[in-house]
């Protein structure tokens, strides 16, 4: 393990973070078997203890039990994190789509407010794009809220180029937040410099491949039937063998290099670019610390690039979302 140690603070807006943020979704709702409140507020606690500043959740984790859990355990500690969360999924009994109207915005943060137990959120995400709604008029919406102090900062999430460009032109976007890894790149295709031009965080969720890069996931088809992977393309039969084999080889690397996988592909995302931030989500404490400490690493360039051919869109069979699910994304897609 060579290379130049990594700058250890990055910002989001004006504020600096540690590169390596907390995502809060699977403490309650998405992969495997979901942990009790208590050990999710014990994460919490821990995570802010070991220099995590910039939390990550939304309301529709749990249909506002993320954002709840957050409000509980850590409301005597607010000062010490950034705070980000997101609207614009509406949930009617089983069935969800995208509401941007400025109505359903003002409504919806006044909620997260209330389960956070703060007056204010530095971050507040249009979680997915409403193609019913302009752009402009949402971000005109939450314009509005950043004026009023509730929120300090606008952030997108896995929206285009085009509709960055469009919001940013509206109001300044703090930040962008998309699923960008070793094996799911379609940022590069034009997001990631548009943030570096506009001078947007790129906030990378699923940075280890929904769990795949951590080294710890072998046969899918052992997942509970409620994991979200189940429903994905790449975690199928179709498509495991040949990004399992993939998988060993970047495993293989990263051990060779002296590291975690999952210290290895957080320390690749943000190589990227001084402007990128990764939220890896855990409900494990010990892989929370083994997470952060990616940000402190110097790894040598060389297996950073050999990284990032071993696991590529060229090596890994399948989109990253079922049909259904892709319609609502905005960003852009390989051909």
């Amino acid at each position: 393990m060579n290379g130049s140690p990594r700058q250890t603070r990055r910002t989001i807006g004006t504020r600096a973070v540690n590169p390596i943020g907390l995502g809060c979704m699977n403490i309650v709702w998405g992969y495997g078997l979901l942990p009790a409140p208590e050990d999710c507020a014990k994460l919490l606690d821990r995570a802010i203890d070991r220099g995590y500043d910039h939390l990550d959740t939304a309301r529709i984790y749990g249909l506002g039990k993320s954002e709840e859990l957050i409000g509980q355990t850590l409301r005597g500690r607010r000062e010490r994190f950034y705070l980000a969360s997101k609207t614009g999924i509406r949930v009617d009994g089983e069935k969800r789509h995208s509401d941007s109207r400025p109505e359903f915005i003002r409504a919806a943060l006044e909620e997260s407010l209330r389960l956070l137990r703060t007056d204010h959120i530095d971050l507040y995400y249009l979680h997915r794009r409403d193609f019913t709604v302009p752009i402009e008029e949402s971000v005109g919406a939450l314009a509005d809220l950043v004026q009023e102090g509730k929120i300090g900062g606008i952030g997108l999430s896995e929206m285009s180029a085009e509709t960055l460009r469009r919001a940013h032109a509206t109001h300044p976007i703090t930040a962008m937040q998309t699923e960008y890894s070793l094996w799911t790149r379609q940022v590069e295709i034009a997001v990631l410099d548009t943030c570096r031009e506009l001078g947007v965080t790129m906030v990378a969720f699923s940075p280890l491949g929904r769990g795949a890069l951590g080294g710890g996931l072998r046969d899918p088809g052992a997942l509970p039937e409620s994991d979200l992977r189940r429903t994905m393309p790449r975690f199928q039969h179709d498509h495991w063998p040949r990004n399992l084999s993939a998988l060993d080889r970047f495993f293989a690397l990263a051990a060779e290099a002296g590291v975690t996988p999952a210290q290895l592909a957080l320390a690749w995302v943000l190589s990227r670019g001084e402007h990128i931030v990764a939220i890896p989500g855990t409900t494990s404490i010990a892989h929370m610390e083994e997470n952060i400490a990616a940000a402190e690493l110097a790894i040598d360039p060389a297996v950073l690039d050999r990284a990032g051919r071993i696991i590529s869109p060229e090596t890994i069979s399948g989109p990253r979302y079922p049909p259904h699910m892709q319609r609502s994304i905005d960003t852009e897609e390989y051909a």
